[in-house]
C-alpha cells in the first residue's frame, strides 16, 4: 500500500493547493499531507447560528487565522470552479495553519521577498482576475473592499505570505537528495501486485530550420531598443516600457521583472550581461536565440540579481519563411532518399542547439528524460506525432512559439514503449522520482513535527475538536 498512499497524498495536495491559490502558487512537489487524511472527531455545529461573529481562531507565531479566512478559502475554491462539498472547515483550517507556519519560519530563516517581486505578482494576479470578470471594480466588490487601493493593500499582504510560504517549502525540498541505493530500496519494498503501471510512451526527434533575418531588420530592432534605452535614461519608466513593448510573455505583464542567480536556467548570453551590470545600469542591446534584449538591474543582493528586461525579436519576412521551407523540404528529401539518416541530418542541418547534438532527440521538460507519456504529452506535440508511423518523417511544420518566433521543423518517432508494469532498469527515472517524492514528504512531515514544537501555536474554541494531520494542538 506504500505506493498507493504516496500517490493519494500527492493527488490530494495538488488538488487542494491548485484550488486554493488558482494557478499561481503550486508547490514544486506534492509534499504536504492535507485534506483526505484529516477527519473530524466531533462535527462543528455552525449552521444553527444566524450570524457568526468573525474573530481569531488560531495563532501561529506572529500570524493569526480568522474564522472568515476559512470562508475566503472556500470562496477561492468556488471561484476557480472547484467543489467544496468534501472539504470541512477543520480540513481548511489545517491547510491555513500549514501556510502560516511556513511563512512564519521563512521570516525566522531570513528569507526575503522584495516589494518589487510582490508588485509583479500583484500585476499578474490582477490581470488574470480582470480577464475573468472584465472589470477591476468587480474584483474589489467580490473581495468586499471599499476601493482598489484597499484591495491592493489587503491582497499584497496575502501574496507576500503565500510567497514566503512557497520559498520556505522550496528551501526544505531543495535540500532533499536521494541516492541510487535509496531508490533501489524504495522499489524493493513495493509489493509486486502493487507495482505502478506506466502508460504508453514514445521518444521523438526533430530538426528545426530558422528563417534567416536580414541585417537590415536586425538593425531596426537594435535602433528601437536604443531609443527605448535613451528614453529611460532621460527619466521614463523601464517597467512601463516593458509592459508596452516587450515580447516576453513571461515578464512583460510584470514590467519585465526577473529575479535570478547564476544557477537560474536562463541562456548564457542573458546571464553574462545581467551579472556584468551594476545597480541602476542599463545594458546595450544584445542578442540571444530569442531576439534582442536590454536589461536594467534594480538590485543586487549577494549572488542574486533583481532586474527588468525588454525583448524584441526581428520580424521574419515572407521571403525568409519561403527560403526556410525550401531548405527543410530538401533535408526531408535527403532523409527519404536514404542519403542521410534523421539523426545525422539533425546533427549537421538543424538550427536548434539544444537538440542537434543528440540527433534531434527531444527532452521531456517535466521528467528530464527522453520519454513522453501519451496521456500527458503537450497537445500541440501530440497532434504533430499522433498519426506518424514508426520512422516516418513528418511534412514540414510551421511552428510559432509563445514569443511569436516562427520556425519550420520535421518530426519523427524514434521509439515506442507500450504500457507496462514498472521495471527497475527500464523505468529508473520514474521510480527515482517517486522515491524522491516519498522522501520529500517524509522530510516535510518531520519539519512540521519539529517546528510545531518550537513555535507558539494556539487554536481556539470548537476548532480544538478537529483531528489534524499534524500535532497543532500539541497533545
Amino acid at each position: 500500500m506504500l505506493l498507493k498512499k504516496l500517490q493519494l497524498k500527492t493527488i490530494d495536495y495538488k488538488l487542494v493547493l491548485t484550488m486554493c491559490f488558482l494557478f499561481f502558487f503550486n508547490s514544486i512537489i506534492s509534499a504536504q499531507e492535507i485534506i483526505k487524511d484529516t477527519v473530524i472527531q466531533k462535527p462543528l455545529q455552525l449552521s444553527g447560528q444566524k450570524q457568526k461573529i468573525d474573530g481569531i481562531i488560531a495563532n501561529v507565531g506572529d500570524y493569526i487565522v480568522l474564522d472568515s479566512d476559512i470562508d475566503k478559502a472556500y470562496l477561492e475554491i468556488t471561484a476557480s470552479g472547484g467543489s467544496t462539498k468534501d472539504i470541512t472547515r477543520c480540513q481548511m483550517l489545517g491547510k491555513l495553519l500549514e501556510d502560516k507556519l511556513y511563512a512564519h519560519q521563512a521570516i525566522q530563516d531570513s528569507i526575503v521577498v522584495s516589494d518589487a517581486e510582490i508588485r509583479g505578482m500583484m500585476d499578474d494576479r490582477l490581470n488574470y482576475m480582470i480577464q475573468q470578470v472584465g472589470d477591476i471594480n468587480k474584483v474589489v466588490a467580490y473581495y468586499k473592499k471599499n476601493s482598489v487601493e484597499e484591495f491592493k493593500t489587503y491582497f499584497s499582504d496575502i501574496l507576500k505570505e503565500q510567497k514566503l510560504a512557497s520559498e520556505m517549502t522550496k528551501k526544505i525540498v531543495d535540500a532533499v537528495e536521494i541516492t541510487p541505493e535509496e531508490v533501489r530500496n524504495f522499489f524493493k519494498k513495493i509489493p509486486k501486485d502493487e507495482l505502478p503501471t506506466f502508460g504508453a510512451e514514445m521518444e521523438v526527434a526533430q530538426i528545426v530550420v530558422e528563417p534567416k533575418v536580414s541585417a537590415e531588420d536586425e538593425q531596426k530592432v537594435k535602433d528601437r531598443l536604443n531609443a527605448i534605452r535613451k528614453d529611460v535614461l532621460e527619466g521614463s519608466s523601464f517597467a512601463t516600457k516593458a509592459v508596452l513593448y516587450s515580447q516576453d510573455p513571461g515578464s512583460s505583464p510584470n514590467g519585465g521583472f526577473y529575479k535570478m542567480t547564476r544557477k537560474t536556467p536562463f541562456v548564457k548570453e542573458f546571464k553574462d550581461v545581467a551579472f556584468s551590470l551594476g545597480e541602476g545600469e542599463i545594458s546595450e542591446p544584445f542578442k540571444t536565440n530569442f531576439g534582442y534584449h536590454i536589461i536594467m538591474v534594480d538590485k543586487i543582493k549577494g549572488q542574486e540579481v533583481e532586474l527588468r528586461h525588454i525583448l524584441i525579436a526581428p520580424t521574419v519576412s515572407e521571403t525568409a519563411l519561403k527560403d526556410a521551407k525550401e531548405r527543410i523540404t530538401n533535408i526531408r528529401n535527403k532523409i527519404e532518399n536514404k542519403e542521410i539518416t534523421f539523426a545525422e541530418a539533425a546533427r549537421t542541418e538543424s538550427d536548434e542547439k539544444e537538440t542537434r547534438a543528440n540527433g534531434g532527440t527531444l527532452i521531456n521538460p517535466n521528467t528530464q528524460d527522453t520519454r513522453f507519456e501519451l496521456t500527458k504529452m503537450d497537445p500541440t506535440l501530440y497532434s504533430q506525432v499522433s498519426n506518424l508511423k514508426d520512422n516516418e518523417v513528418s511534412q514540414p511544420i510551421l511552428n510559432t512559439d509563445d514569443k511569436g518566433k516562427k520556425t519550420y521543423k520535421l518530426i519523427t518517432i524514434t521509439n515506442r514503449i507500450d504500457a507496462h508494469t514498472a521495471d527497475y532498469a527500464k523505468d529508473y527515472t520514474k521510480i527515482k522520482e517517486l522515491a524522491l517524492k516519498e522522501k520529500q514528504i517524509t522530510t516535510i512531515s518531520k519539519w512540521f513535527d519539529t517546528k510545531i514544537k518550537d513555535t507558539y501555536i494556539k487554536i481556539i474554541g470548537e476548532y480544538r475538536d478537529c483531528n489534524f494531520v499534524y500535532n497543532w494542538l500539541k497533545k
